[in-house]
């Protein structure tokens, strides 16, 4: 209670005002992280295919809505059930990865967040678990914004919950013959049922991760998040940090990461981001998100407005709110 207090005061404010450049681009584990590095290397292999899945997801719209259409005719029922068997198969690999990230998190947590110590130095000493952190969360900002950009996802499934339930009334199929039976699908509807489900499954994890290591701080993770949130902005506002970028692309990545660890910390934070105690500079931060290519940014700037728990509260500044309007 003591440390929730410690947050929650208004007098609280980070200790440390980071600036560090840490190697998105080339960070290699050091022995220390190497049994954990390995753990999440082997789960994040598989993220690129699943976005490339997601943007590649063109769903069974028009096998559905001629099924609809003549619900008697048993070919165009049939057809429609053979189109989603295999999206649905596929939106079933993409749950099981959020129980890969379930795992996986609170392991990085748990070696970012730890006394030993303090919030910059683990992210300049651990660099290869902050990026391995930061590619779950350029991850999970990507899959929601594909999912949030594609009712086809939701429409699919549940049309083929519908359609289970009738042929398990008629008795049409046995469970050995479904790819994704009764059970599995309520556990995924429940998955799929938030309109950012890949932040949900962190936000969830993480608040848990809190809850349940009684020996870590929650200071600990909170000034993690925020300590991480600053990182990203100076080495983008910095210009010889910029400098040292050898992709174009890892300035948008860092992007992508500052806004995906506010929203973070904004879920599992007691107030909140934008509150006025915060401690990550919200009025910085969307500035200089509002100084880059309006192209580049909007749906960063649409994910703060949209996704973030607590921008509407009465405790948020009018200054904040005026600069997502």
């Amino acid at each position: 209670m003591g440390n929730l207090l410690r947050v929650l005061s208004k007098d609280y404010t980070p200790t440390n005002k980071p600036d560090i450049f840490v190697d998105f681009e080339n960070a290699a584990p050091t022995e220390t992280e190497l049994p954990v590095w390995t753990t999440v290397q082997a789960a994040l292999q598989e993220s690129s295919s699943i976005l490339e899945g997601m943007q590649c997801y063109a769903g069974a719209s028009c096998e559905i809505r001629d099924a609809i259409s003549n619900p008697r005719n048993v070919e165009d029922q049939d057809k429609a059930w053979q189109a989603l068997r295999p999206l649905v198969s596929q939106l079933k690999r993409y749950y099981e990865f959020s129980l890969e990230l379930e795992y996986i998190v609170p392991q990085l947590l748990g070696k970012l967040c730890s006394n030993e110590l303090t919030p910059t130095e683990h992210l300049e000493m651990q660099q290869a678990l902050v990026k391995q952190f930061a590619e779950i969360l350029d991850f999970t900002l990507k899959f929601d914004d594909l999912k949030m950009t594609n009712p086809a996802i939701q429409n699919d499934f549940s049309y083929y919950r519908r359609t289970l339930s009738r042929r398990r009334i008629n008795g049409s199929n046995s469970t050995e013959e479904l790819d994704v039976p009764n059970e599995m699908a309520n556990r995924m509807s429940l998955f799929y049922a938030p309109a950012t489900p890949m932040l949900q499954t962190l936000s969830t994890t993480t608040t848990k991760f809190v809850s349940e290591n009684k020996d870590i701080p929650v200071e600990n993770t909170t000034d993690c998040l925020s300590t991480m949130a600053s990182i990203c902005r100076v080495m983008i506002e910095n210009p010889n940090y910029r400098a040292r970028f050898a992709n174009e692309e890892t300035m948008l990545f860092c992007m992508r990461v500052m806004v995906g660890v506010i929203i973070l910390y904004d879920h599992v934070h007691p107030v909140g981001a934008f509150a006025k105690n915060s401690s990550i500079d919200m009025k910085s931060s969307i500035k200089m998100l509002r100084d880059q290519d309006a192209r580049r940014v909007e749906g960063l700037l649409n994910a703060l407005k949209y996704t973030t728990k607590h921008l509407n509260d009465d405790g948020t500044p009018k200054t904040i709110k005026g600069l997502l309007p």
